[in-house]
């Protein structure tokens, strides 16, 4: 598969600077602020990352990298949602999780891994910030809090990983798709969720008509209500009988 490279500093040993115009310089420095693994550091420190990050946006579809890309950046998101993926050899897409703003994506840097090993995909138009491998290095040298802030993220995002792997080897599709509905639901703190029928599908590893079937199963059961790009859960009672089947 042809992958198109959207961002040419991808392929640099580090971010071009970005652009000394102050409102963008601040907005850059705001965004950043609100990153929760670079809270409580010193205002030099924070400064320094304003001028070694640089800030881009992305549109729906974008592909931000691909599985053999070399790992030279880490990505900061702040605004949009980027699904991360991979691709069997018959070209199935199998999601391995969905960044929300306000965290990282694009770690292989921080595990000493030179290839990524899986798609970023922009799943809606997103604002990103980008690091160099070398100044996220330095950063976790001088300030060990990020570091362990970043362990901590790692380790959710592995756990999540070992939940799907049992999903998917132990439960029927049915009893998949209520598991990611519910964790869903948990995750946006919310009953409404803005997902498509092929999204759950990468999801739970199967075909975007097998995930509608089962879908207008669970409406007429009283499970949900479908709407287009939105699902609503009407009995979370009820999904989670579904996680025995």
């Amino acid at each position: 598969m042809k992958v198109q490279r959207p961002f040419d500093f991808l392929h640099k040993s580090r971010p071009a600077a970005f652009p000394t115009h102050t409102t963008a310089t601040q907005q850059k420095q705001h965004y950043l602020f609100t990153m929760d693994i670079f809270r409580d550091l010193e205002p030099e420190v924070m400064d320094r990352l304003v001028h070694q990050t640089e800030m881009r946006t992305c549109r729906k579809g974008q592909i931000l990298y691909s599985q053999e890309d070399r790992a030279e950046v880490l990505f900061l998101l702040k605004r949009g949602r980027v699904q991360i993926y991979r691709l069997t050899p018959a070209g199935k897409r199998l999601e391995l999780a969905i960044v929300e703003p306000g965290t990282f994506f694009g770690e292989m840097p921080l595990l000493g891994e030179s290839l990524r090993h899986a798609y970023a995909e922009a799943s809606e138009d997103a604002l990103v910030c980008v690091m160099s491998r070398s100044d996220v290095e330095r950063l976790m040298r001088e300030r060990p809090q990020v570091a362990l802030r970043m362990i901590e993220v790692l380790g959710r995002r592995l756990a999540l990983c070992e939940a799907r792997l049992e999903e998917v080897a132990y439960h029927s599709v049915p009893a998949r798709l209520a598991a990611v509905l519910l964790r869903l639901s948990n995750e946006v703190q919310g009953e409404e969720l803005r997902v498509t029928h092929q999204e759950l599908g990468d999801m739970v590893g199967a075909l975007r008509e097998s995930v509608t079937k089962v879908l207008d199963e669970f409406q007429r059961a009283g499970l949900v209500e479908l709407c287009r790009g939105r699902i609503t859960l009407r009995s979370v009672v009820g999904l989670r009988m579904r996680l025995e089947e």
